[in-house]
């Protein structure tokens, strides 16, 4: 495998940016490899994924670019006060990355995940565009953002989302998104969530889990004892990589019977 560490100009941030990236090293000529953004949590960076866990190792197993973007405390969000880094985590960087690595631009090639923050990233990814997303993951995500101000000191909550308790809906909110993906007509991307029992966000999981089935939205669960610590997610990586690679393929089928 190939580890690429690369940094560019954002012009949406307005400065340099870091991006980390894991591919085959024998990328055939005219080969196009599936893409999952693999995003990090609130106090993580672009190679946290690396230095905690078996993801490397694991990749083996498949063909596929992982990138790794880093987006520091903004929990992916168009920040009240502060740099647009949902605009470019879904806008600009797809573009960086499809233009300079040889990545598909296909839906069913397209994946979604992270823990934590970034666990409420690619669920956010996966709600807002599911047309473009084959499959999306969260390991122990921050799924419920009007439930998180106790996570922050001074500012930084309202910095990020502005009044999200006093708007009834608001773009941040997963629960809307979920709302109007429902309401949409459109074919959603295969769902996944993990929780760890003792983990301090449990609760918030299962707010979005109970809420997800209200709206009949498809979503695989699974729950076993654990914190929200990188044992936890080493240990469930193998098998959201699986589900990533294999649920759209096996939602296709069914759809086609």
């Amino acid at each position: 495998m190939a580890v690429i560490h690369m940094t560019f100009f954002s012009n949406v941030l307005g400065m340099t940016s870091p991006v980390t990236i894991v591919m085959p090293q024998d990328v055939q000529p005219g080969e196009k490899l599936p893409v999952l953004y693999l995003l990090h949590g609130l106090s993580d960076d672009d190679t946290t994924w690396l230095r905690q866990t078996t993801l490397e190792y694991q990749l083996a197993k498949y063909r596929m670019a992982v990138v790794m973007p880093n987006v520091h405390r903004s929990f992916y969000s168009d920040m009240a006060h502060g740099r647009k880094y949902w605009t470019y985590i879904s806008e600009e960087l797809p573009k960086i990355v499809k233009a300079m690595f040889p990545v598909s631009d296909r839906r069913e090639d397209t994946f979604a995940a992270g823990l934590s923050m970034g666990g409420y990233g690619a669920m956010k990814l996966a709600l807002a565009y599911p047309e473009r997303f084959a499959a999306a993951a969260s390991f122990s995500g921050a799924l419920d953002v009007r439930a998180l101000g106790n996570l922050f000191e001074g500012s930084e909550f309202t910095d990020i989302f502005g009044d999200l308790e006093g708007a009834k809906e608001h773009r941040d909110d997963l629960f809307h998104l979920a709302n109007a993906a429902a309401k949409s007509g459109k074919e959603l991307p295969a769902l996944y969530q993990c929780c760890g029992t003792e983990d301090f966000l449990y609760n918030d999981n299962i707010r979005f889990l109970n809420h997800i089935k209200s709206l009949g939205i498809e979503l695989t669960y699974e729950e076993e004892p654990g914190l929200h610590e990188w044992g936890y997610w080493n240990m469930k990586l193998p098998r959201v990589l699986e589900f990533l690679t294999t649920a759209a393929v096996k939602k296709d089928a069914a759809v086609s019977k």
